[in-house]
């Protein structure tokens, strides 16, 4: 599968905040993985002659392997970059728009991230527009993400806390979806 030609290019132009911000997105967040992204991105390191062994980990979901400094195997730390950004995990294009799903309730919660724990949140915040198209890009991302995920690997990422995060809104959720986390 060759990378996602249905939409503009995948923020390009977050990497002025992305490349200089320390808060670490990319150590410790194990991004969720279904089957169809694992494999849309072993094409992709194979078609760019990016060689990394053993990309992905599984636990109790999949998740891009980490280095030994607990960093995420796709990112270049010389430049700063994802070397996979155009095929990047669902939750890194959204970021730093996350979820939750309250199935009690039947919706799909929208979460921000605080500017304290993301500069990139900040000034999505300022600017409207801008914080418009990425929520609209972050949310067909994440529910692409909690259909493909099997019930297991949903329910343990649902249960991973979100800190300073903010509840920005709420959609109903996807029937199919609720009914595997009642399964």
């Amino acid at each position: 599968m060759s990378p996602r030609t249905d939409q503009k290019p995948r923020q390009a132009d977050f990497f002025s905040f992305c490349h200089t911000c320390r808060n670490g997105c990319c150590a410790g967040a194990r991004p969720p993985l279904t089957l169809r992204r694992r494999k849309v991105i072993l094409n992709f390191l194979q078609a760019n002659n990016i060689a990394i062994e053993s990309p992905f980990e599984n636990g109790q979901y999949a998740f891009p392997r980490e280095t030994d400094d607990g960093y995420c195997i796709f990112l270049d730390k010389v430049t700063g970059k994802c070397r996979i950004h155009s095929v990047k995990p669902e939750t890194c294009v959204a970021g730093p728009i996350t979820f939750d799903i309250d199935a009690e309730a039947g919706k799909l919660e929208w979460l921000l991230k605080t500017s304290k724990i993301c500069p990139l949140a900040g000034s999505l915040q300022k600017d409207r527009k801008a914080y418009s198209n990425h929520e609209k890009s972050a949310k067909q991302e994440i529910r692409r993400l909690v259909r493909e995920l099997d019930a297991e690997a949903l329910r343990v990422i649902l249960a991973i806390e979100e800190p300073d995060t903010v509840k920005v809104a709420e959609d109903d959720a996807d029937p199919e979806v609720l009914a595997k986390l009642k399964s």
